[in-house]
């Protein structure tokens, strides 16, 4: 094969490192960019907080390149003398937080007041019973099984092996009968939270029901249904279970009102899972009438170049320490216009999103109107993938909540007008109408898919059935209840 020397002429697109840093904060949510934004003050001397917040002040390094001048994000350089002594590394956490802060609109103007949120853990299930364990008076051997036993109850109390399987891998070690396995079973049972260590619901609710004193109302009519009549209960046959416990409903509604004051998942006052943290990027407020967005400039730190250190840099020198120099002044400049791209391009699509949404903002959900990313990056001139970075994990806070820019976006079916509605709206609807149900004869997905139609919403009963799911709304049979 002979070998030649071609000339072609041709165009591709290449991601230069300031796109791909921009691309990378545009995707970031607020309190990993609170993150980023610590990393780079971190390792780029460059950078400093600007404490005074002063956001018209401009870039002191001005003299570096002439006439060119930066804006930062969200403060500029103070051009004021810099004292004599700066702040050492000892007292950094006197000037710099680093928490996550959340904060309210204000109910009635004024400015918006910070909360802080402090959680304390005392410890999971699992230590509150290992706890109980160490002053409970057991033997050895006892001790041996119990902790197999609690090993063996998952977070919300229950025991996930069969006290047989325990056994036997017990007898596998030591020479153990079924009867100690059970004692040590039943003593663990007496432990707090009451109803732990329960095989399923039902035992757990025999357990909680004989914690109760002797003289609590109904409470024998309580424990026989539990025991005896648990099926017809789950299922809610309510006619069938006041035949068979002879109970008129008045009576009956008395009996369930009990057992539904237990716990069915009695670990779960020990839930140590913590909570997640939301700090909304924009604000949604209204003045004169109009719908606004504010930017959330408090979620993350002011940050200026650093006058300082801008000059320092000499011109026409190669020495390392001025390269090194002259590396992080241009590092700090392409993360302070990617930030600065970043929230730009945050209002564009929040306001997008606002003025396309503005039945939601008056009327809540059931006015939601139909929305794809495509229509968003068609308004602003955007790619649809920009606009899939920027919806994800970016919150927005309004009157009536806080709510994910995805939020707004949904699917829609076709109405009998010609128009269209939108999933949001139908969730919506279907929620109030469940609300409102009388619940001896609760809405089947039937019947609210009808109630839809003569609203001249044309929603299959499958569609109905899968919305309703989404909202963790239980099927008609499981949401009767007696008179």
């Amino acid at each position: 094969m002979k070998q030649s020397l071609q000339l072609k002429i041709g165009q591709h697109l290449t991601m230069t490192p300031q796109l791909q840093q921009a691309i990378r904060l545009l995707q970031l949510s607020t309190l990993e960019l609170q993150t980023e934004v610590q990393d780079a003050l971190d390792s780029n001397p460059m950078l400093e907080q600007d404490e005074a917040g002063n956001a018209e002040a401009r870039e002191a390094d001005s003299g570096v390149n002439g006439t060119e001048k930066d804006t930062p994000v969200t403060a500029a350089e103070n051009t004021e003398t810099i004292p004599d002594e700066l702040p050492t590394d000892s007292n950094w956490e006197d000037v710099f937080d680093t928490g996550a802060t959340s904060y309210s609109a204000p109910e009635s103007g004024g400015s918006r007041d910070i909360t802080e949120t402090i959680t304390v853990s005392d410890g999971g299930l699992h230590d509150q019973l290992f706890w109980q364990l160490e002053l409970t008076h057991f033997s050895e051997t006892d001790q041996h099984i119990a902790r197999i036993i609690i090993d063996s109850i998952d977070n919300d109390g229950y025991l996930t092996v069969h006290i047989d399987e325990i056994h036997q891998q017990l007898d596998d070690q030591l020479e153990i009968e079924l009867d100690e396995v059970e004692a040590v079973l039943h003593r663990i049972q007496q432990f707090d939270p009451i109803g732990v260590a329960a095989q399923d619901i039902r035992e757990s609710l025999q357990l909680q029901l004989q914690q109760f004193e002797a003289g609590t109302p109904w409470l024998k009519e309580a424990r026989i249904l539990v025991r005896d009549h648990f099926g017809l209960l789950s299922n809610r046959d309510y006619t069938k279970l006041g035949r068979k416990m002879k109970l008129t409903t008045d009576d009956l509604q008395h009996v369930i009102h009990l057992i539904q004051s237990l716990n069915p998942r009695p670990g779960s006052a020990f839930d140590t899972d913590e909570p997640e943290y939301i700090v909304p990027d924009v604000y949604v407020v209204k003045k004169n009438d109009k719908w606004l967005v504010e930017l959330n400039v408090d979620s993350i730190p002011k940050l200026r170049i650093n006058g300082l250190y801008a000059s320092m840099i000499k011109r026409g020198s190669n020495s390392k320490d001025n390269n090194y120099l002259r590396d992080n002044l241009q590092e700090a400049r392409w993360f302070l216009k990617s930030l600065q791209s970043r929230h730009d391009t945050l209002l564009k699509v929040a306001n997008c999103i606002v003025e396309r949404q503005q039945g939601f903002f008056e009327h809540g959900d059931e006015a939601m109107k139909p929305m794809v990313l495509r229509s968003i990056a068609d308004s602003i001139e955007m790619h649809e993938s920009t606009i899939s970075r920027v919806t994800t994990r970016k919150y927005m806070h309004t009157p009536r909540g806080i709510y994910e820019f995805k939020y707004f976006f949904s699917s829609h079916v076709s109405t009998e007008s010609g128009g269209e509605c939108s999933a949001t709206a139908i969730r919506a609807i279907i929620k109030k109408l469940v609300a409102a149900e009388n619940p001896t004869k609760p809405l089947s997905d039937n019947k609210m898919a009808n109630v839809l139609a003569d609203q001249g919403i044309n929603v299959a009963r499958r569609t109905i059935a899968k919305y309703r799911e989404s909202l963790s709304i239980s099927p008609s049979n499981e949401r009767k209840r007696l008179a």
